[in-house]
């Protein structure tokens, strides 16, 4: 009995709000009656309309990531020194090999020039030890073809063939002095001619080979001379280098995107001179979730957008898949190339991304016209309308197919969405649409989990949900 009483006194009180609403809604209208009266009615803001379809679309995976560049390089100096040159700003374009910055380089030329005096007096002191020995430059030694040597050979040559016709000359002279035909002092004469012609050769040969043992120490020298020649040679390429090391290049191609030093500071080998980019193309570093992992494949084409550039999709490709997963945050790292031929990316852009898969689904499309995006914040909002009024639904963009794009929530399938006026919208605002009427009994769906409603007044509404509540509180 008591619920009963509690529910009459819900309903009346509810009913008592409704005719308070409805009263101060006919006294409004009466307001707006006469300010029509005297101005005229009016005029509502006529939009064209369109119905939202459903395509069929490839599966896909969406992602966000961020570009990063495909070569980066801090470049340092290779000696340190005083700057004496900046050739390049921020944001120039420089070729592989081009002048970055230029450090001082007097000391350097000083001992450079000193190193190539070195390395000519140890080139003439060569050239002198190779003349000692007749070795022509770049030649091979052979101690016999040495000029002291082959004097010495010729000498030795010579000795012993004039022992040998001194032995023979005393042989016969042997033979004779038996049958009487030479004296006695004659034999004697050519034995002692045979003995001292072989005491000369013997002479002659030791000559010979202490002529071929200085000419085997006097190669000794060139080695050694040639050995000194290396080591000036070394010194002098060390002092080059020196040289080229106050001249600073790019390692490769690309931008310049920062500079920090300036003419007259001192730096160090650590320092920074210049930080060099390449950007094309582009990687995209994503993260994709586990459960999408085994579908991801090499080579998938891959569709991005940045806020920058509202309404512009980039195509890329998948070029590496990490084959371990982040134990922390259960993603894969997935990244991606972008010819970024046109320069429009940006290493460190923000991008949205969508990795497309093998098979394919249903998607809601709407005209890119009749999407509104706010580069600032990047988000996108549509004006669906219902009961003459333009209401606002916050979407999110998918894929662009033409003049169409896929809407991957915030509205579903035969909406009907404003597609001009969109600057001069608001919530709520009375329009005049043309275009598709909304789908039969399609509801609103109102904030703040209100619920939704077709043509009833948000008071009866109220009234409604109360009376459910009375009855079931009543029946509990």
């Amino acid at each position: 009995m008591a619920s009963r009483t509690t529910l009459q006194t819900v309903l009346v009180s509810l009913a008592g709000i409704a005719l308070f609403a409805a009263a101060g809604c006919s006294n409004a209208s009466k307001n707006i009656s006469l300010t029509e009266a005297a101005t005229g009615p009016a005029k509502l803001l006529k939009v064209a309309t369109v119905r939202a379809v459903t395509r069929q679309v490839s599966s896909s995976v969406q992602v966000t990531g961020s570009f990063l560049a495909e070569e980066s390089s801090d470049v340092a100096p290779p000696a340190a020194g005083r700057v004496t040159e900046t050739p390049v700003d921020a944001g120039a374009f420089v070729k592989e090999g081009q002048l970055l910055a230029k450090l001082e380089d007097r000391d350097a030329q000083l001992r450079l020039q000193a190193a190539e005096a070195s390395e000519q007096q140890a080139e003439a002191s060569l050239r002198q030890a190779e003349s000692r020995i007749g070795l022509a430059q770049g030649g091979k030694f052979d101690a016999n073809n040495v000029p002291e040597v082959l004097s010495a050979k010729a000498s030795y040559d010579s000795a012993v063939a004039e022992a040998k016709m001194s032995e023979a000359d005393a042989q016969r002279y042997d033979s004779l002095i038996k049958t009487g035909d030479v004296s006695q002092s004659a034999s004697d004469k050519a034995r002692t001619q045979a003995d001292t012609a072989k005491q000369q050769a013997n002479s002659a040969r030791q000559m010979f080979e202490a002529a071929l043992n200085s000419a085997r120490q006097n190669f000794q020298g060139v080695i050694n001379a040639q050995a000194s020649l290396g080591y000036a040679r070394a010194q002098t390429a060390i002092a080059r280098k020196a040289v080229e090391d106050t001249i600073i290049k790019a390692p490769f191609a690309g931008y310049i995107s920062s500079r920090p030093i300036a003419v007259g500071q001192y730096v160090a080998l650590t320092a920074k001179i210049a930080t060099l980019v390449r950007v094309t193309p582009l990687k995209l570093d994503l993260q994709v979730q586990e459960s999408n992992a085994p579908q991801l494949k090499l080579a998938a084409d891959v569709e991005a957008s940045v806020p920058g550039y509202p309404g512009r999709t980039f195509h890329g490709s998948v070029t590496s898949i990490n084959p371990t997963v982040d134990s922390n945050s259960r993603t894969v790292l997935v990244e991606a190339k972008f010819a970024n031929q046109d320069l429009a990316l940006k290493p460190g852009m923000f991008a949205t991304a969508r990795i497309l898969l093998n098979g394919s689904s249903m998607g809601i499309f709407l005209p890119r016209s009749s999407v509104l995006t706010d580069p600032s914040t990047n988000s996108s909002q549509v004006f669906f309308v219902r009961d003459g009024k333009a209401r606002v639904a916050v979407v999110q963009l998918g894929a662009v197919d033409g003049d169409m794009i896929q809407i991957l929530s915030g509205i579903s399938e035969n909406f009907v969405v404003a597609t001009n006026h969109l600057q001069d919208l608001f919530d709520g605002e009375p329009v005049d649409a043309e275009g598709p009427p909304p789908a039969a009994g399609a509801a609103i769906r109102l904030p703040y989990g209100r619920g939704s409603v077709t043509d009833a007044p948000y008071a009866v509404v109220l009234l409604s949900r109360a009376r459910e509540q009375a009855v079931f509180g009543a029946g509990a």
